[in-house]
C-alpha cells in the first residue's frame, strides 16, 4: 500500500512585504495525522507561511498545498476540512464566549458537542462573558475550541498555549495529542520549546523566512552528539572566549555562545573535559555561577542555529 499523501506541502514558496522577503524559497512537508511545530525567532515568517497554507494570503512565488487542494484557488472546497486558531483570537468584542462557539459550530455540518467542548478546555465558567473581558487564557481557550468544533481533518494553530495557566496549558496539550490520536493533523507555532518538544513528531526551524533544520525532536537534540556542558558565568565573557575555550578542548568539540553569560560545549563531555572547562575559567579570570553536564534540549539546539531565541 503506498504512503499516504503529505497533508501540506510548502514548495519553493516566497513572500515579500515591500523590500522585505518574509519568506524565502521555503520547502517543507507536513505528513498526516501527526503533529508538526513550525518554529523560528519573532519575523521568521512564521506566521506568513501558516497564512499562506490557510488560504489568507496567495503565494507570490511557489506552490502550496493542502489536503491536496490550492488554498487560494480551491478554498471553498477547503475550508470545511480545515480549523484555524489565530493569534488574534478571531472572535467579536461583545460577542460573548459560548456565543460565539454555538455560531461558528453552527457553520459546520457535524460539529463537537459545544458544551462538552467548552466544559474540556474550561470555558464552562465564563460562557456568558463578553470576549473583550475574558483572561488572555480564556480567549485562546476560546480560540482553540473555533478551531476544533467541525472536526477538521487538520488545524492550524498559532501559539495555542500563550497566556495559559500550567492546567490550562496540560489540558490543552491532551487536546491536540487527542485530536492526533482521532487521525487529526495538528500544525502549530509555539514560543514554548518545552511545548514543542512534548507535542511534536516533527519539528521545523526556519529562520529569515528560510528552512534551517527539521526532525523528530530526538533527531534535533542528539545531533550525533548527545553530551553537552553549559557554562553560565557571573558577568560577561571575555571577547573572543569561544575560540579560546575550543582551543583548549581540541577539535572533537563545538563550543556555542548562547548568550553574554552563557556558554555550550557539545561533544565528548565527560570529566576530563569537565576539568579542562574549570581550567580555562582559572585562567581566563571568569568565575562561574553554574557548570552542569547533561543532554542539550531543543533550546539549546535552537539558540545554535539561530543565534538568538523564540522571542528575539
Amino acid at each position: 500500500m503506498p504512503p499516504a499523501a503529505p497533508a501540506v506541502v510548502i514548495d519553493d514558496l516566497v513572500m515579500r512585504y515591500g523590500d522585505k522577503v518574509a519568506v524565502d524559497s521555503l520547502s517543507l512537508t507536513v505528513e498526516q495525522q501527526s503533529i508538526t511545530a513550525v518554529l523560528g525567532p519573532n519575523g521568521a515568517g512564521k506566521t506568513t507561511t501558516l497564512e499562506t497554507c490557510e488560504g489568507y494570503r496567495t503565494p507570490q512565488s511557489g506552490r502550496v498545498r493542502v489536503l491536496g487542494l490550492d488554498p487560494t484557488k480551491q478554498r471553498r472546497e477547503l475550508l470545511p476540512r480545515i480549523g484555524v486558531m489565530l493569534q488574534g483570537g478571531g472572535a467579536w468584542s461583545g460577542v460573548r464566549a459560548m456565543e460565539m462557539l454555538t455560531h461558528i459550530a453552527r457553520l459546520h455540518a457535524d460539529p463537537l458537542d459545544t458544551e462538552m467542548l467548552a466544559e474540556r478546555l474550561g470555558l464552562a465558567s465564563c460562557g456568558r462573558t463578553p470576549y473583550r473581558r475574558l483572561s488572555g487564557g480564556q480567549q485562546q481557550r476560546l480560540g482553540l475550541a473555533m478551531a476544533v468544533v467541525g472536526r477538521p481533518e487538520i488545524v492550524f494553530v498559532d501559539e495555542p498555549t500563550a497566556g495559559m495557566d500550567p492546567q490550562a496549558r496540560r489540558t490543552t496539550w491532551e487536546l491536540l495529542e487527542e485530536l492526533r490520536a482521532d487521525g487529526v493533523t495538528v500544525v502549530l507555532t509555539t514560543h514554548y520549546m518545552d511545548e514543542a518538544e512534548r507535542l511534536a513528531d516533527r519539528i521545523h526551524i526556519i529562520d529569515q523566512g528560510r528552512l534551517i533544520a527539521s526532525g523528530t525532536p530526538l533527531e534535533l537534540t542528539r545531533g550525533g552528539r548527545a553530551a553537552t556542558i553549559r557554562l553560565v558565568v557571573t558577568r560577561p565573557f571575555p571577547p573572543g572566549s569561544p575560540a579560546s575555550l575550543r582551543a583548549s578542548l581540541g577539535e572533537a568539540t563545538e563550543v556555542t555562545q548562547l548568550d553574554e553569560r552563557s556558554l555550550l560545549v557539545t561533544g565528548p563531555a565527560d570529566g576530563s573535559t569537565l576539568a579542562k572547562v574549570s581550567r580555562w575559567c582559572e585562567e581566563n579570570d571568569v568565575l562561574p555561577e553554574s557548570l552542569t553536564l547533561g543532554q542539550r534540549n531543543l533550546e539549546d539546539v535552537f539558540l545554535q542555529l539561530t543565534g538568538r531565541g523564540l522571542g528575539a
